[in-house]
């Protein structure tokens, strides 16, 4: 039977970039394999909802949903909102995609492809390994990056090569257990993620993407 999945972009003031981060979804190799989109308003202030309902209603083909958070709860409360989705909605897969359009779905579709995600409990974007490309980067970060994945490594007992990209892709069995919610529900929601993951023996992998520094917006607060 086909595997389920679920794409989920958390949305924060990113009313001109959700719209191009939508379009990905158009493509036909992305499509072939995503279930359902959800755009999880988390309560911006901007235009952020309205560009993503104009934006459903020119495609009503499209399989995307619009939820609203019912108060600010931040990226890690965002990312508890769509696992208990995914969860609840008998999804295989969920694919975390940040909305401020710096990365990019058809990363995945390598992995999708061969069937390599299926070896693994998640897989993580990396900005910073051998094969990624990263655009608007200076080099003092991407090398204060590597200090910060490297102690992340040695805390771990694994080679971490990104605590946190745009671009992510989980298995849903192992989140039924909920232990996710007990972390903080800010941008360090990610980097608990990562060090649960390995202290609790899952498979995880990480691969190369494409990122882009183009249009910073807060959308994941």
């Amino acid at each position: 039977m086909k595997d389920r999945f679920l794409v989920f972009i958390p949305a924060y003031n990113c009313e001109k970039q959700v719209p191009r981060v939508l379009e990905q979804l158009l493509d036909p190799r992305v499509a072939d394999f995503v279930t359902e989109c959800i755009v999880v308003n988390n309560r911006a202030t901007d235009g952020t909802e309205d560009a993503v309902r104009s934006w459903m209603a020119a495609h009503p083909a499209a399989p995307v949903r619009l939820l609203r958070n019912d108060k600010n709860y931040g990226l890690g409360g965002s990312h508890k909102v769509a696992f208990g989705y995914a969860a609840a909605h008998g999804f295989d897969y969920v694919v975390v995609l940040h909305g401020d359009d710096q990365g990019d779905i058809r990363d995945l579709l390598p992995l999708r492809g061969s069937g390599a995600y299926k070896n693994y409990d998640c897989c993580l974007g990396s900005r910073f390994m051998k094969g990624s490309r990263i655009q608007g980067y200076s080099t003092l970060r991407v090398v204060g990056n590597h200090g910060f994945n490297w102690l992340f490594s040695a805390v771990a007992g694994k080679r971490i090569t990104d605590l946190g990209s745009g671009l992510n892709l989980y298995a849903v069995q192992p989140l039924k257990n909920e232990y996710y919610k007990k972390f903080p529900d800010t941008l360090y929601f990610n980097d608990c993620m990562i060090l649960a993951l390995c202290h609790l023996g899952q498979r995880v992998m990480f691969f190369p993407i494409s990122w882009r520094e183009e249009d910073q917006v807060s959308n994941n607060k």
